[in-house]
């Protein structure tokens, strides 16, 4: 498909900081080349904002590849905009047309609270994976061998489809509960499925579970919004895997 360039009006979200009450601000913006990325427009927006001595608009962007998870947009009342499988970086102007009006917000959630304009603090996320999404390792003396511990290919497969998590939380702003049970599943799943895992995997269900809700995320009511909207089609099946564990841990606790 050969690039043309369209013209477009922006309402975008701004706030000056988490204290500041918001409010959608309309931008005009002439000659965006379809072959751009969605960052890439949002660029084009700052240069023309950054001219007429504006403030421009604050975003969130590192790889801008899909893998770091930080674009969290809200686009036209979907997570990373109306593509599916895709972080709001792979997102390509060609996706709208030629006057179209386009609204971007941040990610909504109590546990997620907006810096400035549509940057958001996940650090939510961090704390929820210090709790116990890591594996604890004794690397003294000499280095065990890859493939002492047999792995089936089944597990080890749906281990790393867990692991694919890039944690941008556009399962917690797309649930409307403010859920991050599928973000936590996963993290949970991508250990509890390899036997390297096993030896935490009670304390691990337990103290990720604890932090998820003291940090204010929702709970899930299985309408499955979260698998839809993910970029990496994280499944559904890893809530039931740490419901599971959770549910095991606390027995075994109580034994």
């Amino acid at each position: 498909m050969a690039s043309k360039n369209i013209n477009i009006t922006l309402k975008i979200w701004r706030q000056k900081n988490s204290k500041a009450k918001g409010q959608i601000e309309t931008y005009k913006l002439n000659d965006v080349s379809t072959d751009s990325s969605f960052l890439e427009m949002l660029d084009q927006l700052n240069e023309q904002l950054i001219s007429e001595s504006k403030e421009p608009v604050a975003f969130d962007h590192d790889c801008r590849e899909g893998i770091c998870g930080m674009c969290s947009l809200y686009i036209n009342g979907r997570a990373h905009g109306p593509d599916t499988g895709i972080t709001t970086c792979q997102l390509h102007m060609r996706s709208f047309k030629d006057g179209d009006t386009i609204y971007v917000e941040p990610w909504r959630s109590v546990a997620f609270p907006v810096i400035k304009d549509l940057v958001v603090d996940r650090t939510s996320f961090e704390r929820i994976q210090q709790a116990g999404g890591f594996v604890s390792i004794n690397t003294s003396g000499n280095t065990i061998d890859a493939n002492s511990l047999p792995v089936p290919k089944f597990d080890a497969d749906r281990s790393f489809d867990a692991a694919a998590c890039i944690g941008c939380g556009a399962c917690v702003a797309t649930c409307k509960n403010g859920s991050a049970m599928l973000f936590v599943g996963a993290k949970i799943s991508q250990y509890a499925l390899l036997p390297q895992g096993r030896v935490e995997a009670a304390r691990r269900a337990k103290n990720m579970v604890a932090q998820m809700d003291i940090e204010g995320f929702g709970n899930c009511t299985n309408t499955g919004a979260c698998e839809v909207e993910c970029p990496k089609g994280i499944s559904l099946e890893n809530i039931a895997r740490m419901n599971r564990e959770f549910l095991s841990a606390k027995i075994g606790s109580e034994e």
